[in-house]
Parts: C-alpha cells; structure tokens; sequence
C-alpha cells in the first residue's frame, strides 16, 4: 500500500526546529519545480521567437514591369502576386539585369556579375562543350543560409552555368532538380536553340518525365519539401521558366483572354499560370501556418520578352519536333506603361521589373516605395533579416530596411550600371548612358536618354549634352575597373 511522503513522517514526532526546516525545504522544493517550469515553457517561447525566418524566392522569367494586376494591368489575372504586394512591401523602381545569365547570378551573390565572371552566355549543355560559368569562389545565397542551419532547395531554372563540376549543388543548394540553361519546353524538356538537346535533372542525374508538364513538376518538388522541412528554417528558390517562351499556359488560363489581341493575349495566359503556381506554394505555407514567419521575394529577371524570329529550322531536330515549328514569344505581349524597351535592352521595359517582399511576423503590409533598388539587394537584405554573418566577398547590393522603414529614406543606389557582352549602361538622377562597342575596340556608340521627360528615353540627347556624357561615361569605366576581372 503506497503511504505519501506526510503521512509516513506524521508517524514522527517532529520537534518544530525539524518540522520548520522540513516545511522550507517543501517550500523551496516548489519553487525550484515552478521556476523550472517557467524556465521551460520561456524556452519554449523563446525558440518559437527566435526561430529564423523561413525564406521563400519566386524568380520567374521574362515577366514585363507591369506585368501583375498590383502594378496596373487590370487586364491580367494575378491573384496570387497580387496577395503577396497587399501582404507586403511592392518596390516601384526595382531594377533587376537585361537577360537571365547575369540577372540570376546578381541574385545569388549580391554582387554586379561581372565579378562572378558572367558577362556572356554561359555552358548551357552539361554534355556539351566547356563553356562559362558562374564561378565557384562566389558566395550565394544559398552557401550563407545553409552555413546558418538552413536546408535549401532550388526547383527550376539556374542558368549561370551547366558543367558538371559546377552548378547549384556545388553553391549551397541541398536539391536541385530543374534546367540547368535558360528554357525547354514545357512537355518533352528539350532547348530548342539550334539541334537542341535534353535538358532536365536532378543534381547532375539526367531525368527523363517526356509529357509532363514542367512548371508542375517543380512546383510538386517544392510542396514535398516545404513539407519535409516545416520544422527547421529553409531556403526554396523556385526558378520558374515561364513565362518565357514557349508560351505553353494551362488550358483554363488561355480560355481566360479569348477576347485579347495577340500577342498579349498569349503571354496572358502564360502570366496567370505563373501566377497559379505561386498560389499553390502560399497555400501549402497556410496549411503549414508557416506564412507568419516566411520572408516571400517576388520579382522578375528582366523585362518581356519581343522575340519573334525563334523556330525549328532544321529537320530532324532531338527534340522531335519538326521543321518549321515555332515556339518564339509572338513579337512581346508585355506591358511597359510609359516605359520603352524589352528584354535584351538598357531601356526601362529590358531592366526595370515588378518586385516585391512580404513578411507578416515583421514587415509592413501593402505599402509601397518607389526608390530605386536592384536584384542585388535581396542578397544584405537577408543577411539582415535572417541574422546571418555577411561573406567576406564584397556586395554591391544594400539592406533594403531602410527603405523599408521610411518611404522618405534616400536610395542607396544613386548610380546604376549594367554590363552585358558589348553593351553598357550608367544612370545617374533621370539621365541614362547607353554605350554599345563598335567592331573597332577604340570606337563607342553612345546615346544619352532622360527618364523624365514624358516620352522618357525616346529621344537621344547625346549631342546636345556633351558634360552629361562625359560624366556618365567617366563613372561607367571607372566602375568597369572595379567589377570586371583583372
């Protein structure tokens, strides 16, 4: 028969010296549990506090400056984009590269990617011949999180080079499965460039899922490993390929513009199932309730694309398609507003894109700023955010906090540069140098644009503002001393 601990010692005679001390250490004893109880569930609380933010990155690809219902485009339908600009903090004058190779290597390191070494296309065919990559002395991203504790996945597009010594597994992504070049098609994953060749895998395993649908098949590889890591803080970089050509969207979502004209009502279609994607990712972190404490980037690589030109011309192409096949981007279909330009240009539409952050546990929701700020900034923003150490590697980009707090804060990017192959562009306040090199090394083509003017960037005031160009000029090579490798 089991006696409590009172009763057996109430057979005592307890003198009150003893009993006094017993009735303390029963006092103490309770105290002792409560604090350790309070220390628990403090600890508890603590963790739940302090747990970093899990960090969520929608790229997607060829996505116009205006092209989301938050920025202006009542014709398209972006709910998804839209939710995460009222949850959020929507950038109005964010700039991001011309093309997809230095765009992304610029959001993975925080720096102009020229000190990466991408300047040109890079090794597209990891079976094909050596080509540029992205080079592996670079810090990214994922390297600084998964450093910190971070499981990371990349699902979709890289692009800054597909050699098999290189790549996302060897810059800090646990998983990647996706294209290692710039675009496939969506249903047999074939580049379509030239002879073509197969482009999908897993690490550098060749992955062969002929018929299915490729912005889906990402997309499921990032729902499973939300769900495998929703315990721990992680980084997923969904890569999306679309909407780039092809212009491949879901049936229901073509049936949604059968009224407008093409080519808009192509790219459209292809927009919202970008967008459709996204929503399936920002639901699966509501189930989750994961939202409250999940930074959310979105932003585009470079403006839309106005290719037209791009089909099979030749016969027995690998991909199987034939001859005469097109699957170019109808001549554009994004939306610009004032803005001149297309992806491939220092114009505004090449390089100004819709960019925005949310995080409910921390930033403010549905508000907007208009200073400028670049891809490059996501990079010390994070830093920031998630508490991390910065890399030794310089960064070009800046904190975005500031601005964040105050839409009164001065950008800290009062000068911009761009670089790709020959070309070249430096702005500083509403003036814009664009330089393109000539045949002859020693001979420049420039032309100066003013982003001010109603029809900004039409006219070439080059001649008639020789100081202007001779500043910017100035600053440009001063900056090309800077990034470029020596």
């Amino acid at each position: 028969m089991k006696t409590s601990t009172i009763n057996f010692l109430d057979k005592f005679t307890l003198t009150p010296r003893i009993a006094n001390r017993f009735t303390a250490c029963r006092f103490t004893t309770a105290c002792l549990m409560l604090f350790s109880i309070s220390t628990m569930t403090k600890s508890v609380d603590a963790v739940q506090v302090e747990r970093k933010p899990n960090v969520v990155i929608f790229y997607t690809d060829d996505q116009g400056t205006l092209d989301a219902g938050c920025y202006g485009s009542s014709d398209l339908q972006t709910p998804n984009i839209d939710r995460i600009a009222a949850q959020g903090v929507r950038f109005t004058q964010a700039y991001a590269h011309t093309v997809c190779c230095p765009s992304r290597a610029a959001l993975l390191t925080g720096r102009h990617p020229q000190r990466s070494g991408i300047n040109s296309w890079t090794q597209g065919n990891m079976k094909g011949l050596d080509g540029t990559n992205m080079a592996l002395t670079e810090v990214t991203i994922a390297e600084q999180l998964k450093s910190a504790g971070y499981r990371t996945a990349l699902f979709g597009k890289w692009h800054v080079g597909a050699h098999r010594d290189y790549g996302p597994k060897k810059q800090g992504f646990d998983e990647f499965f996706g294209i290692r070049n710039g675009f496939i098609d969506n249903f047999n994953h074939y580049f379509l460039h030239g002879k073509g060749y197969h482009d999908l895998y897993e690490g550098t395993t060749e992955i062969f899922e002929p018929g299915q649908y490729f912005p889906q098949l990402i997309t499921n590889r990032a729902l499973a490993f939300i769900d495998q890591n929703k315990e721990v803080p992680f980084l997923l970089y969904l890569g999306f390929n679309i909407p780039h050509y092809p212009e491949q969207a879901l049936p229901e979502h073509t049936s949604l513009y059968e009224d407008l004209p093409m080519p808009r009502r192509s790219y459209a279609a292809i927009t919202t199932t970008t967008d459709h994607y996204i929503g399936l990712v920002l639901k699966k972190l509501d189930t989750l309730k994961l939202t409250h404490n999940t930074i959310v980037i979105f932003q585009s690589d470079n403006g839309h694309s106005a290719e037209n030109k791009a089909a099979i011309d030749i016969d027995d192409h690998t991909s199987g398609y034939p001859n005469g096949h097109y699957y170019s981007a109808n001549g554009g279909g994004g939306n610009t507003g004032k803005w001149i330009g297309a992806k491939g240009s220092f114009l505004e539409g090449g390089i100004r894109v819709p960019a925005i952050v949310s995080w409910p546990a921390r930033l403010p929701q549905g508000v907007v700023r208009n200073q400028t700020v670049t891809i490059m900034d996501w990079f010390p923003s994070l830093i920031h955010w998630c508490g991390l150490e910065a890399p030794d590697n310089k960064l070009d980009g800046r904190n975005l906090q500031p601005i964040i707090d105050s839409p009164d804060q001065p950008t800290a990017h009062s000068v911009l540069h761009f670089q790709w192959q020959n070309k070249w562009a430096t702005r500083e306040g509403d003036w814009k140098l664009i330089g393109v090199k000539q045949s002859n090394p020693s001979k420049i083509k420039l032309s100066l644009h003013n982003l001010a003017e109603n029809k900004p960037e039409l006219k070439n005031h080059a001649s008639e503002k020789p100081e202007v160009v001779k500043k910017l000029l100035a600053m440009h090579q001063e900056w090309s001393r800077d990034v470029n490798p020596k």
